[in-house]
Parts: C-alpha cells; structure tokens; sequence
C-alpha cells in the first residue's frame, strides 16, 4: 500500500461570488468552492455562478456535491443553469459511468429543481440526487416558513434524477450528519434568517503522524510495504515473532482541516453550530452591513462584522473570512475617494472585536482563493 504523504493533499477555498442580493459588475452572487485532490465542493450558487467559474481556475466538471444554505434565489437562481452548462461540455466516457451529483440544501430544494429542469425541458448527461435538510420552526419568523404544499415530494424523479434522503435534525448533537466518508465528516447546523438557513462544517479526519525511521531500522523493519501498513494503521508482525503496533512507531496524529461556512443569518440556534465549528481553521460568515447599520441588518435576517467576529470567537476559529457583503461596498481595489462606504471599514470593525484573540481576518474578493495547510502540533 502506498501512502500518499500529507504535504502533498492540497487544500483550499476560492469564492467565486461575494455579494448580497443580486450580481454586480464588482460583486458576483454567493458561491464559493472547496477543493481538495482535484475534487470540487460548491457552497452556494446564485445567479451567474457558471460565468464565474469560467473566469477562475477551476472546472466545473469537478464538481461532485453541491451545498446550498438557503433558498433565497441570490443563493440558488444558478444552479439549474449550472447544471446544464456542466452536461453541455461533459464528454461521457463510454466505460465508465458519470458521477452522480449529491446536493444538499433545505426542503424545498429537490421540488425546486425538478420543476426548473422539467419546464424547460432540460436533460442532463449525469445523474443528480438532492438530499434535503428537515428545518425547525424557530429557525426563521412564520412568514418564512414554506407551505408542506410548496415542498411536498411528489415523487415524480427527473429523468436524470436519482432519490435522495431527507435528513433530519439529531437532537443529540444538535446537528445534521449529512455526508461520512473515508476523509471527511460533513455536518450541518441550523441558523436564523427570514428563511430556514444553514451552516455547514466539513472535517478532515485526522492525518496519522511521521514514521519513526530510526526505531524502526533498530527493529530491523527496512523501508516497504510494512511502512505502508503501519501507516495505514495496522500492526505488523516481524520475522521473530514481534508484533509491532502503529502507536509504537508513529508519532503524534496532524489533526485534520476544518472548514466551516455559514449561509445568511442574524443569529446562530442551539448549540450544533458552536460544536460543529469549534476550532475551525476557516470559518466563512456573512458581514452584509457594517457595525452602524445593525439594527438594519439584524431586521432583514443579517450580521455584520462584530457580530460575526462574535461568532469566530466562540468557535475558537483560527480565521475569520467575511463575505456577502451589500452591493454598496465595492472591492477595495475599485474603492475611490468620496465613497462613502469601505469594505476595509467591515475588516477593520471586526479586527477590532477579536483584538487580543489571535484569530486572523480575512475579506474574501471574488477569484480569491485561501490556501488551507495542514498545521503540526509541535
């Protein structure tokens, strides 16, 4: 077994949209993507995300989950065009069948998307599957709250449509198991906003530490496949009978990367999100309005710097990254003299609010893309 070593399982998080409501000329709609080993996760996907990725790095045909936090369209009106986009330019490989895309994201959304695909006569090249999140009722005001008869399932698949789960909330952990596989544990966690919105939070398992070579040489173990199954976390067993135990020869575990992003909120509920995000390497929150117009923002379902500086505090994050912002602040590098709002001024309140705390923030620009290293301990 080869082990592939941990330095070489890159990471990181590009935002292909930064803006609220609607996409600018400066601002691209909510969307940003994980990628890790070639695969592509998209948070959120409004209006204009095709356009996006087509102007950065990545490629839309790696994309294998989608997230979605909520169903306010300047989070979800790109999705079906997407999709079609993506089975346009997909060259299908006539001995291996395409990957199936998983999406997840409210109820509501499975309905959502059968009915955009199916009016317009859309057919996909690939398969999907949408696997809805149950919300509680505290989770936005009555009014937002969707009618059973909007999202009811009425079990009629999509052509291309695979069924999906509906995933309701663990009352233990406060939080939504959505995905568990080999590298990573995806959770997500209920927020307040005017509609029922989510966080997600996508944990790498831990990464096993560094072989001791020296102690294995004096038990005369030479460099082969033993190293690999030790690595791997088996115990071997040598030539004279002695059985050698990972614990023995590995050093200390590289904890694994944590990312954390939150859809539109004005609050966090429960104690799922605090949990899900505890020590987060990154945690992405929205900061739509600044300080002074928070009673504005918290009245439309919104935070602002301090408020989510308040939130990385007590997650114990390393970074805070702050997006979503209003459409009246443009990108720093287009800020001229005489405009009235700053985007540096959001950065600056929030610096403010976790003065003394260590933890580092970030404004995201559309095209920014954050490296995520894996950190020793020691």
């Amino acid at each position: 077994m080869k082990c592939k070593s941990f330095f070489n399982m890159t990471m990181d998080l590009t935002f292909l949209g930064t803006g609220s409501a609607y996409p600018s000329p400066h601002r691209g709609a909510s969307a940003l993507v994980l990628r890790t080993e070639g695969e592509c996760w998209l948070f959120d996907c409004g209006e204009g995300t095709q356009t996006q990725l087509m102007k950065s790095q990545l490629k839309a045909s790696r994309i294998t989950k989608v997230f979605i936090s909520h169903l306010h369209g300047d989070h979800l009106f790109g999705l079906p065009g997407l999709l079609c986009t993506v089975s346009l330019n997909l060259n299908p490989c006539p001995t291996q069948p395409p990957t199936c895309v998983d999406i997840y994201g409210p109820q509501g959304l499975r309905q959502f998307l059968r009915v955009a695909l199916e009016l317009t006569s859309s057919q996909l090249l690939f398969p999907y599957s949408v696997h809805e999140l149950e919300p509680t009722t505290d989770q936005c005001p009555p009014e937002g709250q969707l009618s059973p008869d909007v999202t009811a399932d009425s079990g009629r698949l999509h052509p291309q449509e695979r069924p999906g789960r509906t995933i309701p909330l663990d009352v233990n952990s406060d939080c939504y198991v959505i995905l568990e596989e080999k590298r990573f544990v995806v959770k997500a966690f209920r927020l307040f906003h005017r509609v029922p919105s989510f966080g997600f939070s996508v944990q790498e398992h831990d990464w096993p530490g560094r072989l001791k070579t020296e102690l294995l040489k004096d038990l005369g173990l030479k460099p082969g496949p033993l190293y690999g199954r030790l690595k791997a976390g088996e115990s071997v067993t040598l030539e004279n009978g002695q059985v050698v135990k990972p614990s023995e020869v590995l050093e200390e575990a590289i904890p694994g990367r944590k990312v954390c992003v939150l859809g539109d909120c004005s609050s966090l509920l429960g104690e799922g999100p605090l949990r899900a995000c505890h020590r987060a390497d990154i945690l992405v929150h929205e900061a739509t309005l600044s300080d002074e117009h928070r009673e504005k923002a918290v009245d439309h379902g919104h935070s602002t710097p301090s408020m989510a500086a308040a939130v990385a505090q007590a997650c114990s994050a390393r970074m805070l990254v702050l997006y979503h912002f209003s459409q009246r602040y443009k990108p720093a590098g287009q800020h001229k003299e005489g405009d009235e709002d700053n985007v540096l001024e959001l950065r600056r309140q929030a610096e403010e609010a976790l003065q003394g705390t260590g933890i580092e923030v970030s404004l995201a620009e559309d095209f920014l893309t954050i490296p995520i290293p894996l950190i020793r301990l020691h």
